[in-house]
């Protein structure tokens, strides 16, 4: 298991237990946060969208133009959005920070 920093839609603050191996979207819909993921991560509607901390944009690994390519249609975008749906969580992710991006 490896502890996940969530910052919900409110601002609420809260951490979980990840479970490594699958990617942050099923954590986070496994542990109720409002995560509608509604391609079921097949990286192709853009609804699982989150901000890392920026200590943490490095670790998480690289966008593929696939997921750039949703993100940038989306008003919101930020350097360090990410498709949680493409983030796969490993031991190494142990204190992942994020915030959880507004619905659009």
């Amino acid at each position: 298991m490896a502890k996940m920093n969530i910052t919900n839609r409110d601002g609420e603050q809260s951490q979980i237990d990840a479970e490594v191996g699958i990617s942050v979207m099923e954590n986070l819909r496994e542990n109720d946060y409002e995560m509608e993921a509604i391609c079921g991560g097949q990286c192709s509607c853009a609804t699982c969208h989150i901000y890392i901390d920026d200590d943490w944009v490095a670790r998480t690994g690289t966008r593929s133009d696939e997921e750039t390519e949703l993100l940038e249609e989306l008003e919101c975008m930020q350097a360090s959005s990410r498709l949680s749906c493409q983030i796969t969580v490993t031991d190494e992710m142990d204190g992942l920070t994020l915030v959880i991006a507004p619905d659009e």
